[in-house]
């Protein structure tokens, strides 16, 4: 890492110290944009990540989509260009040292805003790429990062120039060495553009029963093309995937609500509470009772577990 990013990485530490005066997620008046502090190391905790940009000033996270291992520090960015149902872990933080980082969420309306009016050369590429991605942080991004985040001292300054420092943010990453991978979400005509309309359809509709040779269909693919490009995408299968968001929303609801495990497994789209808790066992490691049982002892559930990620 260059002196000059390392001096910007400890400017946006002080940054998030400043607006997180104890361990959470806070968001910001700046529309969209989180602020983490975490002083100790986490257990896994299962989300779904809307599209995002996030930047660590201060520790170590690994992300696991599937049976795909991305970490990134302080050195690195992420992006999450789809929602993908993921398993995330602060792996280095300390009282000394908390873990500091940032979130900055977008739409793919966005992104094709700034293709349209910065004129970003971009054109629809029939080669799907993974739709989460570590890439290394250069001067030009986290300088308008931390244009961004200054703005949290200058609140009559923000509505004017949120937005405009957002634009440079994604228009620095569309210009970057993934510009290509991140502008094919909003070009109508790739396949990753086809495969995010049926990520939205699932993630909207996932207590719904689904037919892969229907969602194929609606990608405007052959059933095989649609499986191959889906999993490059994703990491994993249409189907691996909607049960993915199927039992974290339930883990979410049996840890806010006070309903039966049968209950939730119906409402999210289970026909057979048996094979619900088969299945939730296997992901999360213990049966719904005692699972719920355990991270009540452990997390306070508004912070720990939120569908749709934080």
């Amino acid at each position: 890492m260059s002196e000059e990013i390392l001096n910007q990485q400890k400017k946006l530490a002080k940054l998030i110290e400043q607006f997180s005066p104890k361990d959470g997620v806070f968001e910001t008046a700046i529309p969209n944009l989180s602020i983490i502090r975490y002083s100790r190391v986490s257990e896994p905790a299962y989300r779904v990540y809307k599209p995002s940009y996030c930047v660590i000033a201060q520790g170590l996270k690994e992300v696991l989509l599937a049976q795909e291992r991305f970490e990134y520090g302080s050195a690195d960015y992420l992006i999450a260009s789809m929602n993908l149902p993921v398993v995330g872990q602060i792996i280095r933080a300390s009282s000394e040292t908390p873990y500091l980082s940032i979130k900055l969420e977008f739409t793919h309306d966005q992104i094709l805003e700034v293709i349209n009016e910065a004129n970003v050369r971009t054109v629809p590429n029939d080669n799907a790429k993974r739709a989460l991605f570590v890439g290394q942080m250069e001067h030009s991004l986290m300088d308008a990062t931390l244009r961004l985040i200054e703005l949290l001292n200058r609140p009559e300054d923000m509505p004017y120039l949120a937005p405009l420092f957002t634009k440079e943010i994604l228009y620095t990453l569309l210009k970057g060495p993934y510009g290509v991978t991140l502008g094919q979400i909003a070009m109508e005509g790739s396949n990753t553009y086809r495969i995010r309309e049926v990520i939205d359809h699932i993630t909207t509709n996932f207590n719904q029963s689904m037919r892969v040779e229907e969602l194929a269909e609606t990608a405007s693919m052959s059933l095989s093309s649609f499986h191959r490009n889906f999993k490059v995408v994703t990491g994993m299968s249409p189907i691996q995937f909607q049960k993915q968001l199927r039992l974290q929303e339930a883990r979410r609801v049996l840890l806010s609500e006070s309903a039966e495990a049968a209950e939730v497994a119906f409402r999210v789209g289970y026909e057979s509470s048996s094979q619900f808790s088969r299945e939730y066992s296997r992901m999360f490691g213990s049966p719904p009772r005692s699972d719920v049982k355990q991270l009540k002892e452990i997390y306070d559930p508004a912070k720990s577990i939120v569908f749709l990620g934080d």
